[in-house]
Formats: C-alpha cells, structure tokens, sequence
C-alpha cells in the first residue's frame, strides 16, 4: 500500500493512530514522568522555537542614558551593572529578583524528590513559589501518614526549612478539584503555614487556565491501581497499552461575572492572603486580567502556549492558545496598558534576555518552570540556586546596558522589532 504515500504527508504518524487509535492523540504513555512536555523549539508554524516572536525581538539600547547620569550623581562613580538592583515585589511578596518558581502540581517529577529540593532552593534564593494544582486530591495533604515529600504540606515545609528574612512567599493553587479538597481552607488553618501567613507572605491562586492546555484541566497517567484510588475525583479513560490509564481534571467554568465574583470571595474569606489569579493565553487575555485586576487581585499570571511542563495532547502545544509574544501585544493595547506591579509572565524562561523583553512590555516578574526542573534534575543540592545566580547576572547585564537600573524602570522603548511587529 506504499503507493498510498505522497510527499509530505505524515504516513508514519498515521499507520501509528491506526495502531493505537486514542492513544496516539497524546506522546508516549511510557515516557510520563521521565520527559518534560510543553512546547518544544522547533515549532513548524513560527510561534515557538527560534522563530518565537519574543525571542525575535531585540532590546535596543540609547546612546542618550539619563537614566545612567541621574545614577552616577546618586553614586557620586559611574555605574556598573553591579548595581542594577533586582529586588522586586511580585503580587504583593518581596522576592529577592523578578523571578518567581511557577507552578507545579502533581506530575511524577515534581512530585517525587524534585518538589522537596526545589521547594528549599527557592526559599533560600528568597523567590516567591507557587504550589500548583492536584497535589492533595492525588498526593494527599501530609497528615495521617501521607508520603511527606509529594504532599502539599512536604513542599512547603522545606520551603520555609531554609527561608531567607522578609522576603519569598508560597502561592497555593486551588483547581476544581482542590476546590472540593477544600485546600485553602487546610493551608489557611495549618500551624505550618502560619510563619507565611503571619509575616504576610502567603498567596491563594485561582487556576482558570494553563499555557501547556488552554481550555483543559490538568492530565496524567496512572497506572490502574492508583486510577482506582482517584475515580471518584476524576475522569478516567483507558486509552493505553500497560495498563496505564489517562487521569483528566476538570477545567472549570469561567464568565467575566464568576471570575470577578470569585476573586471577591477569595478577598473575603482570606483577607491576610494575597490573591493570585493564573491564566490561560487565550483569545480573550487583555480582557480576563483587567476583569481579575478590578475585582483586586494582586497578581495575573499569564501563562504562554509555551509554558508547561506537564503531560498534554500532542496537538496542543504547537497549535492551540497564543504565544506569550501575542499575549503581550495584546495587553499592552489596553488603554492603560498592562496593569503595573501585577502581571506574572511564564513559557520557556530559562535566560535573561527572554526575561528581561517580558519586562519591558509589562511584566512584573517571569516564573521558571521547566527549566527549574531541568537544573534540580542536575543538581538536587544546588542547581536551581546556580541557575538563577546566572539568571541574575544576565539581567543586571542587560538592564544596565538599556541604561537602566532597576526591572521597573524598563519600559517598551527598550525593545524593537526588525520586522515592523509592535
């Protein structure tokens, strides 16, 4: 049947659906837990990889720096990138640089021994961490002989087993499901967290959407044992060879009047907590944070199609939801632009001129996900820590060649494209 063939068409990719059916819709089953999903850098369509419309951008420093000169008659020296000063405050934490651990929830590696060893080397750096979803429907909260080190409770004791003064600070995700384990509530009332809470250092993040599956809840898969123990929470589907079974959560369901209506109740029943709300790129983006932003949340995060660590359907990162590049554009068309000191910003940051371009179009701080994994995977002592030094000194570098001294003072001035895009 090879005469079926033509040039360019995915003959392989096809005999393999017609081999596995469902199964073929996500990668391979047998590589849950041991291979990093998300967006990859090759993307075919220009909106990932290399041809990413961020990474296509050029920070374009002045000749003129009055910036530097207000700065050398502060020093009473001329300036060196040295004092580019990074502290910044990210929804309402004191983080130590714009640089937050983005979330992650109940996936194998970040919830075997890469949640405890990231946990503590973001506490130490002094950078706010968020705790992403499904962690206590799956994992259970910590209590009652529940495996310490992948429980809710586990990750944030070793956050503040080594937490620098006045600054960091854990967000809590809470999705459908954790809705229904009633997690903040158990956080909020817990002795453990009362270090946070009373120092004011503790946030609550409402997940509406994620990067890596804009308009889909989290996804794993289980093996028939432990999807037996979750059935009752979740929809199962064995669509997998081995006896391994696809374990889907809810997305949830969002109108401008719930999400307003649900950030005021965060606002009431936790009024020491800050508020965070975490965002898929979708179409309708500006309008979704301005809508969180009124109600009076202290953070937006906007998570690019390009963020994403855990498993998601193969069709998804490479074609469904908006580059981080367009999800700025966007925001920065609102009549009053991004809103200032709120907007949280992830997908492939690893380096410092990717964080610094987010910066100067709007974002507060940029949060490291797959490349955190990546460096405690190398590194369980220290890599996050030496990931995030280099990421410090490129951003000072960066910064101080724009003329600039401070991630605040960046503005959309200091970056142009070759192509005409703005």
């Amino acid at each position: 049947m090879s005469d079926l063939a033509a040039p360019g068409f995915p003959e392989e990719a096809v005999r393999l659906r017609a081999r596995t059916g469902a199964a073929a819709a996500f990668p391979p089953a047998g590589d849950y837990g041991q291979v990093l999903f998300g967006a990859g850098p090759d993307g075919p369509d220009g909106l990932t990889g290399p041809a990413d419309r961020l990474d296509a951008l050029r920070l374009a420093p002045p000749v003129f720096m009055e910036q530097r000169l207000a700065k050398l008659i502060e020093l009473g020296r001329e300036p060196t990138y040295q004092d580019v000063d990074l502290r910044t405050t990210i929804g309402g934490l004191r983080s130590t640089a714009p640089v937050y651990l983005s979330a992650l929830g109940s996936t194998r590696a970040a919830a075997g021994d890469l949640g405890p060893a990231l946990s503590r080397q973001a506490g130490a750096l002094g950078i706010p961490m968020v705790i992403g979803e499904n962690v206590v429907p799956v994992n259970g909260y910590g209590r009652l002989g529940e495996a310490a080190g992948r429980s809710l409770l586990g990750r944030l004791t070793a956050y503040t087993e080594r937490l620098a003064d006045g600054v960091g600070g854990v967000a809590v995700q809470q999705s459908t499901e954790d809705a229904d384990a009633e997690v903040w509530n158990l956080v909020h009332s817990d002795p453990a967290a009362r270090p946070l809470l009373d120092s004011g250092r503790l946030a609550f993040e409402l997940k509406v959407g994620q990067g890596a599956k804009p308009g889909l809840g989290g996804m794993t898969v289980l093996d028939e044992a432990a999807a037996a123990r979750v059935a009752d929470r979740y929809g199962l589907d064995p669509l997998f060879e081995g006896q391994r079974v696809l374990r889907s959560s809810s997305p949830g369901t969002f109108t401008e009047e719930i999400l307003r209506q649900q950030v005021r109740l965060m606002r009431n029943n936790f009024p020491r907590v800050r508020i965070w709300v975490k965002l898929h790129p979708g179409r309708d983006v500006a309008a979704a944070v301005r809508t969180a932003v009124e109600a009076g949340a202290d953070a937006v995060t906007v998570d690019g199609a390009e963020g994403g660590t855990g498993w998601a359907p193969a069709a998804f990162p490479r074609h469904v939801g908006l580059p981080l590049a367009e999800c700025l554009r966007r925001l920065g068309a609102l009549p009053s632009g991004p809103p200032p000191g709120r907007l949280l910003v992830s997908g492939r940051m690893w380096e410092g001129s990717r964080a610094v371009k987010s910066l100067a179009l709007g974002a507060t701080a940029v949060g490291l996900g797959r490349a955190a994994l990546l460096a405690v995977a190398e590194d369980p002592q220290d890599g996050l820590i030496r990931l995030v030094e280099c990421l410090r000194t490129e951003m000072r570098l960066l910064i101080s060649s724009l003329g600039k001294y401070a991630p605040d003072a960046l503005g959309p001035e200091d970056v142009c494209s070759p192509d005409g895009w703005s």
